[in-house]
C-alpha cells in the first residue's frame, strides 16, 4: 500500500515536436501510463475490470503547468499521488522531472463508470482499499 508511485519515461523521437522537445500533449501520455503501471503493480488488471465487472475510468478533468522542456533521451520519472478519492472519483497529481527537477506539474481527475453507459459508477471496495490513506 504505497501513497506515491514513481514510473520512469524515455523520451523518444515520437515524443517530440519540431522544437525537438516533447510535444505538450504527449505528458498526458506518460501520466496515463503511470497510473495504468500503478494498478497493475497493485494487481489490478484494468483489461479485467472492465470485461468482468464493466467498470472503466475515464479522465474528466486535467490541469497542467509547464515548466521546462524535456529533450529526446531525457529518462524522466513520472511520480503520482492520490490526493482524493470520492465514491467515483479519484484526483492524481502527478508530476515529470528531469534529474530531480520538475518540468510538468498536473492535477487530474478520473472518474469510474459503467463501460455500457459512461455513467459514474462506485470505484469498488477492493480497489479502495489498495489506498487507505486518502481521504474522502
Amino acid at each position: 500500500m504505497e501513497n506515491s508511485f514513481h514510473f520512469p519515461v524515455r523520451v523518444y523521437y515520437e515524443d517530440t515536436d519540431a522544437g525537438g522537445v516533447v510535444f505538450y500533449a504527449n505528458y498526458l501520455k506518460f501520466f496515463e501510463r503511470a497510473r495504468t503501471e500503478w494498478l497493475r503493480h497493485l494487481g489490478v488488471s484494468q483489461t479485467a475490470l472492465a470485461g468482468n465487472d464493466r467498470l472503466i475510468f475515464i479522465v474528466v478533468n486535467t490541469q497542467l503547468r509547464y515548466r521546462s522542456p524535456a529533450r529526446l533521451d531525457d529518462l524522466l520519472a513520472i511520480n503520482s499521488r492520490i490526493t482524493k478519492m470520492g465514491a467515483a472519483s479519484v484526483h492524481f497529481e502527478q508530476v515529470a522531472e528531469r534529474d530531480g527537477i520538475r518540468l510538468v506539474e498536473s492535477q487530474i481527475q478520473v472518474c469510474c463508470v459503467n463501460a455500457d453507459t459512461f455513467r459514474p459508477a462506485p470505484i469498488p471496495m477492493p480497489i479502495r482499499q489498495l489506498f487507505p490513506f486518502v481521504q474522502d
